[in-house]
């Protein structure tokens, strides 16, 4: 017959500390899950406009928003994938009649505006695209949640020292494209949003072709990211509060 201490299960240090060892890891683990859990979720961005937001004529990396979000990411800022409501063609009009059919989920930290060079292309009235570039800016605050420092308002490029408008008055467009941008930037100030003034880097088309897509009239990839540059500090104090 075998002593009664050989017969009882071992209960020594090494078992022991196996022991303590899993439940250490297993309160790592309860922990990393609860944080995991608790990470706040990324801001949110919309992004509202025609052909330039929604990158005609380059690859979805290479859109000024996309390229936005991941500069604020790079600045430390939790942005994510921007959710963009663009065509190629639309008019003011056609941005509030799309928003309006749009299932979007309000509010965003951050909200983008670029609208208007369709307007001009069509020969509408750059009063008539006031009064609907005034009702897109209260939309887009209200997408903001009621906050116009969150809202960015690009002005229109200037597509006349392209190569589309080649045969065309480039004076009078240029001359047009101004008065637009007026009424852009005095919308933008009376609601007090972020205005950012891209026209003047638009124009460097004009020497450089590599700023232009294969059409010969959207921006190519370097382009938007110079515009990029350009909004950068109005989107980081826009989503990190205040009005720098």
């Amino acid at each position: 017959m075998r002593p009664l201490d050989d017969a009882t299960p071992s209960r020594g240090p090494g078992k022991l500390a196996v022991a303590f060892c899993g439940v250490g890891m297993l309160g790592l683990l309860l922990c990393s899950c609860r944080e995991r859990a608790a990470s706040p979720a990324p801001l949110r961005y919309l992004a509202l406009g025609d052909s330039y937001t929604i990158g005609e004529g380059v690859s979805r990396h290479a859109r000024w928003p996309v390229q936005l979000s991941a500069r604020l990411r790079e600045r430390g800022v939790e942005v994510g994938e921007p959710e963009i409501v663009a065509a190629t063609g639309w008019t003011s009009g056609d941005l509030l009649a799309a928003v309006a059919a749009s299932s979007l989920h309000p509010p965003y930290a951050l909200v983008s505006v670029l609208i208007g060079v369709n307007n001009q292309y069509q020969g509408r009235d750059s009063e008539a695209y006031r009064r609907e570039l005034r009702i897109v800016l209260e939309r887009a605050t209200a997408f903001a949640g009621g906050d116009a420092a969150r809202v960015l308002v690009l002005s229109i490029p200037d597509w006349s020292v392209t190569p589309f408008a080649a045969g065309q008055d480039r004076e009078q467009i240029a001359s047009h494209l101004e008065r637009f941008n007026r009424v852009c930037r005095e919308e933008a100030e009376r609601s007090n949003s972020r205005y950012v003034d891209i026209t003047p880097e638009s124009r460097r088309a004009v020497a450089d072709s590599t700023l232009l897509a294969g059409d010969g009239l959207h921006p190519s990839e370097k382009m938007y990211a110079a515009w990029v540059s350009l909004a950068l500090p109005a989107a980081a104090a826009a989503v990190g509060g205040g009005r720098g």
